[in-house]
């Protein structure tokens, strides 16, 4: 059975930075395209980067290019959330969420990943 733990979550000022790390165990790391998804809130859950299974495509919402990157580690079976400038809209649990059979063109949608993790919460004070 896949798992997927997040952890590197917390508080931190505005400006400040974290590194998220989600850790999959029971699956095959690199098949998986990997991608971190954030829920406020009162909000929908939605989409903020995803990483490909092959090769080093990465993609981010608009709100958090430039300060976020994604990376991963397949020989750790790890993925990452570098996450710098954070600003107070940016808190919400962090969720890693992967799968073996995106499409690519729909890497951004929640509904194509079957493991998720149970989440990290991330607080930005201004």
């Amino acid at each position: 059975q896949v798992q997927l733990v997040e952890s590197g979550g917390g508080l931190v000022q505005a400006g400040g930075s974290l590194r998220l790390s989600c850790l999959v165990s029971g699956g095959t790391f690199d098949t998986y395209t990997m991608a971190w998804f954030r829920q406020a809130p009162g909000k929908e859950r939605e989409f903020v980067a995803v990483h490909s299974r092959f090769g080093s495509l990465r993609y981010y919402r608009d709100s958090v290019k430039d300060r976020f990157t994604i990376s991963r580690d397949n020989a750790k079976n790890t993925l990452y959330l570098q996450m710098n400038s954070l600003k107070p809209e940016d808190t919400a649990v962090y969720y890693c969420a992967a799968d073996g059979m995106v499409v690519w063109m729909s890497a951004s949608k929640y509904e194509e990943y079957d493991y998720w993790g149970q989440g990290t919460q991330v607080t930005v004070s201004s």
